[in-house]
C-alpha cells in the first residue's frame, strides 16, 4: 500500500524527467519510488548523480555490487528492494545457480570466498546498528582493496536510504519485479507484504 501516491509520469516536473529516462533505460520499467521522489524534485535530482557514480563500472564488479545490494536489502527487511535487486541479478546476467543460491551464499559452491566475505559484510553493514566486526572487516580486506571496499560500502549505504524510503512509504511493487520475485523467490520466505498492489486497501 503506497502511503504517498507516486506522481503520474505525465505530471513529473520537466527538470527531473531525465531521471525517469535513466531508470527506464537501466531497469526496464518506471519505478514507483522514483515517481514518489518526484514530489520533491530537488531530492530526485540529487539522487541521480550519486546512483550513477555508485552503479557505474569501477573497481568492484557490477555483479558483486548487485549481489551486495540484494543481501543488504534482505538484511534491512525491504521486500521492495529485494524484488528489484533479484530482477537486477537476472538483468545483469548473473548465473542462474548463483541467483537461486544467494540466500545460501555462506556455504554454496557457486560463491567464491571473496564473494562470501563481501556478502557477509553486506549482511552486517545493513543492520542497525551495524553488525560488522573487526573479524568481518579483516575477512573482507583479505580479498578486496580499499577502493573496492568503499564501492561496496557505498552500495550498502545507498540501499540503506532506499530500503527505509520504500519500506516506510509502502511503495507498491511494479508488475515486472513483482511477477519476477513471485516466480523466482518462492520458497525463500520473500513476500511482497505492504508492497503488493492494493495491499491495505478496503
Amino acid at each position: 500500500m503506497t502511503r504517498i501516491a507516486p506522481l503520474p509520469p505525465d505530471q513529473v516536473p520537466t527538470e527531473v524527467r531525465p531521471v525517469l529516462e535513466f531508470a527506464e533505460q537501466t531497469m526496464g520499467f518506471t519505478p514507483n519510488d522514483v515517481l514518489t521522489m518526484a514530489h520533491w524534485p530537488e531530492l530526485l535530482q540529487a539522487m541521480l548523480p550519486m546512483v550513477g557514480v555508485i552503479f557505474s563500472p569501477g573497481a568492484a564488479t557490477m555483479e558483486l555490487k548487485r549481489l551486495v545490494a540484494t543481501i543488504a536489502s534482505a538484511a534491512a527487511g525491504c521486500q521492495y528492494c529485494v524484488a528489484h535487486n533479484a530482477l537486477g541479478l537476472q538483468q545483469e546476467g548473473v548465473a542462474a545457480d548463483k541467483q537461486a543460491a544467494i540466500w545460501q551464499f555462506d556455504t554454496h559452491a557457486a560463491f567464491s570466498e571473496a564473494e562470501r566475505a563481501a556478502l557477509n559484510y553486506a549482511r552486517g553493514a545493513a543492520q542497525t546498528p551495524s553488525a560488522v566486526t573487526d573479524v568481518d572487516f579483516d575477512r573482507l580486506k583479505a580479498h578486496f582493496n580499499d577502493q573496492q571496499i568503499l564501492e561496496l560500502t557505498a552500495v550498502i549505504a545507498l540501499f540503506g536510504f532506499l530500503n527505509r524510503w520504500n519500506a516506510s512509504l509502502g511503495t507498491t511493487l511494479e508488475t515486472l519485479p513483482l511477477e519476477f520475485a513471485e516466480d523466482r523467490l518462492s520458497g525463500t520466505g520473500w513476500s511482497p507484504g505492504v508492497h503488493r498492489p492494493g495491499a491495505g486497501e478496503p
